[in-house]
């Protein structure tokens, strides 16, 4: 499976900002779907993830301004995020895993067998 990550740049505090991953090489619809940052000096962290049945999760420093969804026939997972903050600039990772499982699961990297290239989202003050 090959991921391709695209959307990021540099975006206004306040605005808003959708990234795509789009995702090739296997079946995209029995794909578990995750996102995550890694801001400068920071560890990575987890921002979303959703399931191929579309149940997704977020920590609750992400519920309110990011939204995944998913786009089975353009086998693309999207991530949405308003009202941006300097502190959501970051660089973002999309990925994807074959595995199940809750919360926990889905919101540690390891979980993820693929990984697409970073896209770098910039929020100026």
């Amino acid at each position: 499976v090959q991921l391709q990550a695209s959307g990021g740049g540099l975006v206004q505090a306040g605005g808003f900002l959708r990234l795509s991953c789009a995702a090739s090489g296997g079946t995209f619809s029995s794909l578990q779907m995750g996102w995550f940052r890694q801001a400068p000096g920071k560890e990575r962290e987890f921002v979303a993830a959703i399931t191929r049945t579309s149940t997704t999760y977020y920590p609750d420093s992400a519920k309110g301004r990011f939204t995944i969804s998913r786009d089975n026939p353009k086998n693309t997972v999207y991530l949405s995020v308003n009202s941006l903050k300097p502190e959501d600039t970051a660089v973002y990772y999309c990925a994807a895993t074959r595995g199940y499982g809750g919360s926990a699961y889905y919101s540690s990297h390891r979980s993820y067998d693929y990984w697409g290239q970073e896209t770098l989202v910039t929020v100026s003050s």
